[in-house]
């Protein structure tokens, strides 16, 4: 009788693909459920508000637009009349913008609903210039006087009212007035107007203006370091004698000021790689000294306002993530976004990794443990029944005929091929066994 052919040849592609075929079911099963977690992608614009095209706000954002742009990211700039319209557009459901520099002590708690910090940039002076005859070092010398506290809508007027109200100046024993822009300086130079209050950069148009015009003073104030304990969003700085120009000592003596810290402040719904580009950028942009701060003084991570974005707290005690320290901005965030769906492989397929190679053993192995099986229980029936041959011998047939069937891979043939043998012998002890045994019937 001709022996059937073992199947080797398709047995492992057949035995690998029964096993893999559930494991890659498993695998893309967790790819989707890790999915829901991967934020989409960043936009490539986003908007800030600033202030006036004559302030320091709008100067800033002109250079963190020239930055972005390196990066592939479009700035739009929105001027506004100051702070607390910046905080405006920040707030409700559709907001007019995303980001917006906002001067410390602006905010209202609400605003920790749905705002973030990614630090605090830089001083912004308060500067009370005034054309009284004698020196004044407090704001309880400007009762009776013609006071300009700034635009409505401004962090400048929010902060001149803050302090005149703490030493009792309002509009019951002074005049305060709204003039705007280069009109107050005007004004202020004609003596149509006896002080005015302004929060901006030192190098400003006007304050350089004010600071060297003849019969303006600029208020040192007394108790500016007692205007920083009280007032948490405010610091107190110096104004050193002939930091302004050397050559004419100007000016002529050390200035105590307060200034408010300003916020580069966030919806929290930005975006967390537009928060880290936005705050790689302003680091660029106001680490470098000035006049009232060291080198690398700022970017400073605390926040006594709104909460601090963790992507800007991370640049700011780590730097940049490995991505973005190596790969262009667009690219990192790709990897970032991908990064995610690694976290299957590292807990689904590693393991399974593992597994799979005992769990194709026991396939293979469990098809001979069968057989293994019905010859056992044949040699138990022949045991029992030595003279019941003609259905020992269909049984020992059946077998044989089934292990000659089973797909066996190559690697396994040893295996296959002691069964086989066990068969044999189990079909010689069969034959030993009718020899000395005769048949039923």
């Amino acid at each position: 009788m001709a022996l059937k052919r073992p199947k080797f040849e398709r047995t492992a592609w057949h035995e690998w693909l029964l096993i893999l075929a559930p494991v890659a079911l498993l695998v893309i099963a967790a790819f989707a459920f890790t999915s829901r977690f991967i934020q989409p992608a960043p936009p490539d614009t986003i908007v800030i508000t600033t202030g006036g095209e004559s302030g320091a706000y709008y100067r800033f954002a002109q250079r963190y637009r020239d930055i972005l742009k390196r990066d592939g990211i479009k700035l739009e700039i929105k001027t506004s009349a100051g702070s607390l319209q910046n905080l405006a557009r920040l707030r409700g459901a559709t907001p007019e913008a995303s980001v917006a520099f906002v001067q410390g002590g602006t905010t209202d708690p609400e605003d920790s609903n749905n705002m973030l910090s990614l630090g605090r940039m830089f001083y912004e002076p308060l500067w009370v210039f005034h054309n009284m005859p004698n020196d004044i070092d407090r704001l309880t010398q400007l009762r009776g006087k013609r006071i300009v506290v700034g635009p409505a809508g401004s962090g400048t007027r929010h902060l001149a009212m803050q302090l005149l109200a703490a030493s009792e100046v309002n509009a019951s024993n002074a005049t305060l007035m709204e003039t705007p822009g280069k009109a107050v300086a005007e004004a202020l130079i004609a003596g149509e107007v006896d002080a005015a209050f302004f929060v901006s950069a030192p190098d400003t148009e006007i304050v350089q203006q004010l600071l060297r015009a003849p019969k303006i003073k600029l208020m040192s104030f007394a108790h500016a370091a007692a205007y920083a304990k009280r007032f948490p969003a405010l610091a107190h700085i110096t104004l050193h004698k002939g930091v302004i120009d050397f050559a004419h000592s100007m000016p002529a003596r050390d200035i105590e000021l307060v200034a408010a810290v300003a916020l580069l402040a966030v919806r929290d719904d930005v975006h967390p790689a537009l928060q880290f580009a936005l705050t790689d950028a302003a680091s660029e942009v106001h680490r470098a000294p000035g006049i009232f701060n060291t080198d690398n003084h700022f970017p400073q991570s605390q926040s006594t306002e709104l909460p601090m974005s963790a992507t800007a707290e991370r640049f700011h005690k780590s730097g940049p993530p490995f991505f973005q320290r190596y790969l262009p901005f667009w690219v990192a965030v790709l990897m970032d976004r991908l990064l995610v769906l690694l976290i299957p492989v590292v807990a689904v397929l590693l393991p399974l990794i593992k597994i799979v190679p005992y769990l194709y053993t026991w396939r293979v192995r469990r098809r001979l443990w069968h057989w293994y099986e019905e010859l056992k229980k044949l040699e138990i029936a022949m045991a029992d029944a030595p003279s019941d041959q003609d259905k020992h011998r269909l049984e020992i047939g059946r077998i044989d005929d089934a292990v000659s069937g089973i797909p066996v891979p190559v690697a396994y043939s040893e295996h296959y091929y002691q069964l086989r043998s066990h068969v044999e012998f189990v079909r010689r002890r069969l034959d030993a066994q009718t020899a000395v045994t005769p048949a039923k019937g």
